[in-house]
This record gives C-alpha cells, sequence and structure tokens, in this order.
C-alpha cells in the first residue's frame, strides 16, 4: 500500500488530483487486505508516461496505463467518461472527465468510491459507503444501463454479493433477472474467472443458487439447471433432486477448499438427468438407477471444462475427480497392494474432501441421516500410508531380475518388477534375499 500511496503523493506533486479508486478502497473499509491498488487521477496517459520512469501502455486507449513499481504494478486510470458500447463489453470511445462523473460511470456503489490519501478521507459521490455499511449491492444510476454497457455485470453481481454475504438491492435484482440472457455474449474466459471466484467463497452454494434463481445458470451452464428435474430415491437421497444434492455438497465443502475441488463436486453427478431409468428388481420392484452415470458425468465435464477454457491441467484434476467420486466403495475390496497404491496417488487428499462432501449430502431416508463408513475407511488407509516410508523403495532393479533369472529385457521384466513392488506394499518381502527368493518362484 505505502508505494501505492507515495504514486499518488508524486502526483499530486506534479499538480494533478490523485486518489485510490474502486475494489481497494472497499476492502480497505472492510478491514480486509487489497490484492492490488487502483489509482485514478486527471492526469492524462501520456502525462503518467512522462512522470513515471517504467510504464506499459495497457490500456492506453481506455485512459490506463500501468506503471511499474518496485512492489508491483499499479493501474493508472484518468477519471473518464465511457460511449457507444457495441460488444457489451467495453466501450467504443471515452473522454476525460470529473472525478464525480467518473464515479458515477462506474458498475456498483460500493466499487464507487475514493480515497484521498493527502488528507486521509473517503470521497464518495455515490453512497457506496452507506451500501457498504448496510452490506447491499446496488448498481450506480439506472441498473439496466449498467448492465447493457458490460453485460458481464450481471455474474460480478452475484460474485460480489455472495463473496462478501451481501444481499441485492430490490431493483439491481430484478434487472439481473430480466437481462439475464445477455450473459450468452461474454467470453468464456470472463465467465469462468467470475466463477472461480464464487467457487473460492465460503458462500459458494449460495451463489450457484443464486444463478439459477436469477436466471443465469440455464444459459452458462446448462447441464447443470437440468439436474434440477431429475429426482432421487429417497432411500438414498431424501435431500432431494439432484441439484439440491449437488448445492447441498457444496456446502459440506471445508471454506478455502481449493477451487478444482469445488468444480469436482459441482460436475459430479452431471451424468444422472440422462442415466436415470426405472427398473424391475425381482424382490424390491420398481427401482431408480444411473448405471454410467459416473463415465457420463465425467464426460460432460471435460466438455463444460472444455468450453469455459480451463487449463490443461486444471480440466484434468477435475475430471479425474469426478471420475473417482465413488471410488472408496470399491477400496474395500482391493488387495492391499492396490489400496497403498491408490492412497500413494496425489490426488487422493482431494478425492477425501470429495468423497466426504457427497457422504455429507446423502440423507438415507431421513434428514442428516448420513453414512461415512466408506470415506472413513479410506481416510484411515490415508492416514496409515502417511506413516510409512514414502515411496518404498525397489529391493531390485531391471538388470538384477534380468541377471536373476537368465532373461531378455522387455516387457516380462516390469510385470515383474511389478510383482515384485505389490508383494513389498503388502509387506510380504521386505529385504534383498527375500526378493530374490520371490522372483524366482513366479511362473
Amino acid at each position: 500500500m505505502k508505494e501505492s500511496l507515495s504514486l499518488c503523493k508524486t502526483l499530486n506533486k506534479k499538480g494533478y488530483v490523485a486518489y485510490l479508486a474502486g475494489g481497494c478502497v472497499r476492502d480497505m473499509l472492510q478491514g480486509l487486505k487489497p490484492k492490488d491498488y487502483d489509482i485514478s487521477t486527471s492526469a492524462h496517459p501520456d502525462e503518467i508516461e512522462k512522470i513515471f520512469p517504467h510504464t506499459k501502455p495497457v490500456g492506453k486507449q481506455f485512459g490506463v496505463i500501468l506503471v511499474i513499481g518496485k512492489t508491483g504494478h499499479f493501474e493508472v486510470a484518468t477519471f473518464r467518461g465511457e460511449e457507444e458500447y457495441l460488444d457489451g463489453r467495453r466501450p467504443k470511445k471515452i473522454h476525460f472527465v470529473s472525478e464525480k462523473e467518473d464515479a458515477l460511470r462506474r458498475d456498483f456503489t460500493i466499487n464507487g468510491l475514493f480515497y484521498n490519501p493527502i488528507n486521509k478521507k473517503i470521497i464518495d459521490y455515490v453512497k457506496g459507503k452507506n451500501d457498504l455499511k448496510k452490506k447491499i449491492i446496488r448498481f450506480i444510476g439506472s441498473p439496466g444501463k449498467r448492465i447493457q454497457e458490460d453485460h458481464l455485470r450481471i455474474l460480478r453481481a452475484v460474485r460480489f454479493k455472495n463473496c462478501l454475504n451481501f444481499k441485492y438491492e430490490a431493483k439491481t435484482k430484478n434487472a439481473i433477472k430480466k437481462y439475464a440472457h445477455l450473459i450468452k455474449t461474454v467470453s468464456s474466459e470472463r465467465i469462468k474467472d467470475e466463477l472461480d471466484k464464487i467457487m473460492q467463497s465460503k458462500y459458494r452454494a449460495k451463489g450457484i443458487e443464486d444463478l439459477s434463481q436469477l436466471g443465469i445458470l440455464k444459459y452458462i451452464l446448462p447441464e447443470v439447471e437440468e439436474m434440477k428435474k431429475c429426482e432421487q430415491p429417497p432411500a438414498y437421497h431424501a435431500e432431494g433432486n439432484v441439484f439440491t444434492h449437488t448445492v447441498l455438497s457444496l456446502k459440506k465443502l471445508p471454506e478455502k477448499a481449493k477451487k478444482e475441488i469445488a468444480w469436482a463436486v459441482f460436475f459430479h453427478d452431471l451424468g444422472k438427468p440422462e442415466k436415470r431409468k426405472e427398473i424391475l428388481h425381482p424382490v424390491k420392484g420398481m427401482r431408480t438407477v444411473f448405471y454410467g452415470h459416473i463415465e457420463k458425468s465425467a464426460e460432460m465435464s471435460e466438455k463444460i471444462c472444455k468450453r469455459l477454457k480451463f487449463s490443461k491441467k486444471e480440466r484434468e484434476e477435475v475430471v479425474f475427480l469426478v471420475n473417482e467420486h465413488l471410488k472408496h466403495k470399491d477400496i474395500p475390496k482391493m488387495k492391499i497392494c492396490r489400496q497403498r497404491q491408490w492412497a500413494m496417488h496425489p490426488l487422493f487428499p482431494e478425492l477425501l474432501q470429495v468423497w466426504k462432501a457427497d457422504g455429507q449430502a446423502s440423507w438415507l431416508g431421513k434428514k442428516d441421516n448420513i453414512d461415512l463408513s466408506l470415506y472413513n475407511t479410506a481416510k484411515k488407509l490415508y492416514k496409515d500410508e502417511l506413516k510409512r516410508p514414502k515411496p518404498p523403495k525397489p529391493l531390485l532393479d531391471g538388470f538384477e531380475v534380468m541377471k536373476i533369472l537368465n532373461i531378455s529385457s522387455g516387457p516380462k521384466v516390469g510385470e515383474i518388477l511389478k510383482k515384485l513392488m505389490d508383494a513389498q506394499l503388502e509387506e510380504k518381502v521386505k529385504d534383498k534375499e527375500k526378493a530374490k527368493k520371490f522372483i524366482k518362484q513366479l511362473k
């Protein structure tokens, strides 16, 4: 923060007005540490470039210059008005204006505040302090006009409301509902960025409910909206339909769960609507089943991740977690070596969070009647594995195997080494001499 204040003071000394602006002021008033510090000034872009030695014209056509400081980069923007929003995202033209006019063209009142570092006072032309105190999300001026200028503001409203645990002002909420369809014009990257922030919030589940209730979800994730129509058997899911179960699962995640885990929980039952069937059981009568929903959910997750431009690493992790979201049911049936191999998987801790959230959101016959025995078994397996040396050092290498068995290199050597490692994991073979005897006995 010190350097941002220093930049403001430098501009002041040159005869220009300069304030901290927007989100950093909002965060400061809430006692939060801002992630970045933006500066608004009466200095024009060319003048900003002359004053500071290290700059980049990242958005010079919009009046924004990036100043490269000693502790970070700072966006320094000239007070501006905007006009002719042709693409629902950025203005075609800007013109330089007074500080008050600059505040009035911003999105929400809580983001329209300035901080004067000289007299250490908040400058509020939009009653943002009052809305911040009352925890209200309110568009500045006409809500419809603000949304039509920048369609991303539909999602930003939901994000701010839920990440801050605020509530919507009535006209703001109504405008979001009315113009929800405009979110279709926003790029996948920007939609994903806003959704990531919701997924990393403590109130991620409420954020998803808002997206659905406000009519936004059906445009950005219609596959999720479909889950509302998919009822589940009360004996295993008394909490309700697949969407209700999914939202409840998100509520059960730890507050600081990483976003890939939250996305996986969000997507883990995507395939259920398509795979839902009623079958006649010879003893139990008609039953609702979802055979193949795991594979379908993973397939749909991958398509959505590609559509929203997830990174390759993010996509692979989310799809893996979705694909294995019921793997803990198989663990008790596995050989010890296979159990230990799973417990050593680098994403096993993430799987534990997915399994627990899914289990806690599955009510067996009545509210809050849950069974976490399979999760607890998996958790114990993981804790036991943490106490062991990792990974077990192979007792023999490929050259030793070939020499002992007098065989040539090839796939057979790899198969033998794998069987030997399995025996080590099951603690049937604990030293080199026993390892030699073990491979000699293999057929």
